[in-house]
């Protein structure tokens, strides 16, 4: 059985990544909620969830670009390869 685009949820970041992404980074659920504006519990379910988190209103685009505005490169495909990279540099204030 193959994964679908919207079962991948075309570019949006799995649980897996997010996890790995804030571990990365060294930061605390309660900071990487404050990079992105979306609810610190919001971020817990995202994270407890299985593959693509179901999300509304844009949170996981904002949880997304918080991650990649300190850093973070979600690379593979998020459901069958996930994975990310850190590109440190001056640029990043984390």
């Amino acid at each position: 059985m193959s994964v679908s685009s919207s079962q991948r949820g075309d570019n949006q970041p799995s649980s897996v990544q997010i996890r790995a992404a804030r571990s990365l980074l060294r930061i605390p659920t309660e900071k990487l909620a404050e990079m992105s504006g979306v609810g610190w519990s919001t971020i817990r379910r995202f994270e407890e969830a299985d593959g693509i988190p179901p999300s509304r209103s844009g949170t996981l685009e904002r949880v997304k670009a918080a991650l990649e505005g300190a850093g973070i490169e979600f690379i593979g495909d998020p459901v069958t390869s996930p994975g990310v990279r850190l590109r440190r540099s001056e640029d990043f204030p984390i």
